[in-house]
């Protein structure tokens, strides 16, 4: 089947309410020829509008949060989970911590604002800006137990009085109320705070904070924070155990730096929410300015904007005309009180009560059963006359990425016994191991090879990862690493893409094979239908070589890396995997096995990487080359987050059912979500290594300490002809 080659990059930076409603209409209405990003610092984006019903403990974090990882897996996007520090309108590149710039030929910004003080003394130690959710949720969890334990005071301040601020303070009130000594102060620095509510509206929050006896100190600011207080400008102090930024519309630093057109700091824009002078940047909600039509930062302009943003960003890849937004005057504003009831104000008219909750609550929850009940796309339908056995063959789920796309291990077997013996004189070990050993001279040569299909749409990212994975034969071998080739197949792109994509593949690979002590010498680049990496590696080692086949009985069984990447990987293609875990996952996936090599190839009597066939069929070779039987402890096992549920719900990697058969008569396990993983195919897996004894524990103690996390998982005991291969308990 013909496929269109992708022709422009859009680039979406930040997560916010805005462009997570673009990345919907996107999913369902996808302009050929486009290749989209996202690029936010955390795997999920939070609804603001509930943040304050968390706090208060109405509502558990996942209902207020999109998930981004899972929402950019339904539009068809790759998610880059980095923080944009720079942005260069001349040369279309943005930059993001920790890799090379991402380039773009069309830019939408949605970042919102900040509430954090890096000026402010102390507070980048004691306080916690309100945005990102993540560390104010994990920070306000350890008070509320610091403080139920006694070993903190409930005292509270809250830098900023406006809405966001007295919505928090009435929140956290709420949650304390078992705590009769709890003292929360907001501190504002206008004199007339709440300017921008009308009158009663203003009487009524007045009221509302008077009667929850929380104190609102206006016209001063915060000049230092420490653990146990705050120092305000007249030279007064406040006792807080938690300090608390919500001091409203700052805009990001780095935006002063891009050229661009701004407004107090935020992104000037045209009414077709363009950077002002600029057709090909658009930004949108708080950290935009409308300059035809300023507006209060609220998120109800940024809801309102998105079907315009959505079009105007077609528009702009396609040559279409553009649309306007024009935002209303005034809007509905619903203030959460804390107490399962809310204040609502329009027209200078305000009312509260618990039926005003009930239709927030109503209002909120709708927005996010958008995000969270996203439509399963169905597979295409078979064709009506197909040749017996397609739809056997076909399966009934995608095919997985990674190591989930290999053949199984009965068909590999038997068509590597038909090879011919080898007869090259320097060929020291061939198939059957982790890689070929070749002898040079008084040298030992290592080569192995390995490619994988795509596992995410990040190009650096998944050259990152097939350049670990590569690394993994040689690393279990006990060799250092050498020379690299690569081997690429990019789906159809045009030259400026291919370019770009290229770009991003070889920095990825050679940010690993660099720190590795191996220099990429050049490969082939072919054009197919998706994008997929390989590397073929050489290592030169000393006369010893770690194989499968040197374990002895007694010794025990070291596992470097936890299992389940394959599920993970699985679930996330199906949209079933948490985002959370997914962003965990991927650092494992990258992470050098050269020192713990380094740790275990002196002691070690075998060694493999974990990779299609999973912990089971691996250990299973090492147990047919060493004639042993191994005894597993499962609750040893690691395992990445959010793999064991999976597993529990049924959902497992593409070739785990071959490499389950392939085990067959040789694995007895009781059935459970862990045993599952132990036939689970891992990408980039961790090393398994068979150890004397007695030096176990030393070792997977300098292991741990090394940054891995490993485990001892069993030990081995000779083989005997009346029990299965492996037995898990």
């Amino acid at each position: 089947m013909q496929t269109l080659p992708l022709t422009r990059d859009l680039v979406l930076i930040g997560g916010g309410h805005a462009h997570a409603l673009v990345l919907l209409d996107w999913a369902m209405n996808p302009l050929p020829g486009a290749r989209v990003t996202l690029i936010d610092p955390n795997p999920s984006a939070p609804y603001t509008g509930m943040l304050p019903g968390h706090i208060a403990g109405h509502y558990p974090r996942d209902a207020l949060e999109i998930d981004l990882v899972r929402l950019a897996r339904h539009a068809g996007a790759r998610l880059v989970t980095g923080r944009a520090e720079g942005l260069d309108p001349a040369s279309g590149t943005i930059r993001v911590n920790g890799r090379p710039p991402i380039r773009f030929d069309v830019v939408s910004i949605d970042i919102g604002i900040t509430s954090d003080m890096p000026d402010l003394p102390g507070f980048p130690d004691h306080g916690v800006g309100a945005k990102p959710l993540g560390a104010y949720a994990a920070r306000w969890e350890r008070f509320l137990a610091e403080v139920k334990a006694g070993a903190r005071r409930p005292d509270i301040a809250v830098l900023g009085g406006g809405v966001a601020g007295i919505e928090l303070a009435l929140a956290m009130d709420h949650r304390l109320r078992d705590t009769a000594e709890r003292r929360i102060t907001i501190i504002e620095r206008d004199p007339l705070p709440l300017a921008q509510m009308g009158p009663n509206a203003h009487r009524a929050l007045q009221a509302e904070l008077a009667r929850r006896r929380i104190t609102l100190r206006a016209g001063l600011s915060a000049q230092g924070i420490e653990r146990d207080r705050v120092t305000l400008s007249d030279g007064s102090v406040v006792p807080a155990a938690l300090v608390v930024g919500a001091a409203g519309s700052r805009p990001h630093d780095w935006l002063a730096a891009t050229g661009l057109p701004l407004t107090d700091g935020f992104i000037t824009v045209d009414p077709f929410l363009r950077a002002q002078g600029h057709g090909h940047i658009f930004a949108t909600g708080d950290c935009a300015h409308l300059a035809h039509a300023p507006r209060p930062k609220a998120g109800v302009f940024a809801v309102r904007e998105a079907p315009v943003l959505a079009h105007n960003l077609r528009a702009a890849l396609s040559g279409g005309a553009l649309r306007r937004f024009d935002p209303q005057r005034d809007y509905l504003k619903l203030i959460s009180l804390g107490e399962r009831s809310a204040l609502a104000e329009k027209w200078g008219l305000a009312l509260s009560g618990r039926w005003l909750w009930r239709l927030k609550d109503r209002i909120d929850r709708k927005f996010m059963r958008m995000f969270h009940d996203l439509p399963a796309m169905p597979p295409p339908a078979l064709p009506r006359r197909a040749a017996l056995g397609m739809a056997e063959a076909l399966g009934d789920k995608p095919l997985c990425g990674g190591c989930g796309a290999k053949m199984g291990p009965g068909p590999l077997r038997a068509a590597l016994a038909t090879l011919p013996a080898p007869d090259a004189a320097a060929l020291r070990l061939g198939v059957g191991d982790d890689a070929a050993v070749l002898q040079m001279g008084p040298h030992l040569q290592v080569i192995a090879t390995d490619h994988l299909r795509s596992v995410t749409e990040d190009p650096y990212l998944m050259a990152r990862i097939a350049a670990t994975h590569a690394l993994g034969d040689i690393w279990a071998m006990g060799a250092a690493p050498q020379i690299a080739l690569a081997s690429l197949t990019l789906p159809r792109l045009s030259e400026t893409l291919q370019e770009r994509t290229l770009a991003e593949i070889m920095a990825g690979a050679a940010s690993v094979f660099g720190a590795a002590g191996a220099t990429i010498a050049g490969g082939h680049t072919a054009i197919g239908a998706e994008l997929s990496i390989g590397f073929t590696v050489t290592g030169l080692a000393d006369d010893r070589i770690l194989t499968k086949g040197g374990a002895l009985p007694g010794q025990r069984l070291i596992l470097t890396k936890p299992l389940g990447s394959g599920t993970l990987l699985a679930a996330e293609m199906d949209k079933q995997a948490q985002g959370r875990d997914i962003a965990a996952l991927w650092p494992y996936l990258t992470q050098s096995q050269q020192a713990a090599s380094a740790l275990l190839t002196p002691v070690a009597g075998a060694m493999t990487d974990i990779t299609g066939f999973g912990l089971a069929g691996h250990l299973d070779e090492i147990l047919r080359a060493s004639g042993l039987r191994a005894i597993l402890d499962l609750g040893r096992l690691p395992v990445f987050n959010g793999a064991e549920a999976l597993a529990g719900q049924g959902i497992a990697s593409s070739l785990a059912p071959s490499n389950r058969a392939a085990l067959t008569g040789r694995l007895r396990t009781p059935d459970g979500p862990r045993a599952r993983l132990l036939i689970d195919p891992q990408t980039a897996g961790g090393l398994l290594a068979t150890v004397p004894a007695d030096q176990a524990d030393r070792l997977v103690a300098q292991l741990v300490e090394a940054g891995y996390a490993a485990a001892c998982i069993g030990r081995l005991e000779p083989e005997t002809g009346d029990t299965p291969a492996i037995t898990a308990h």
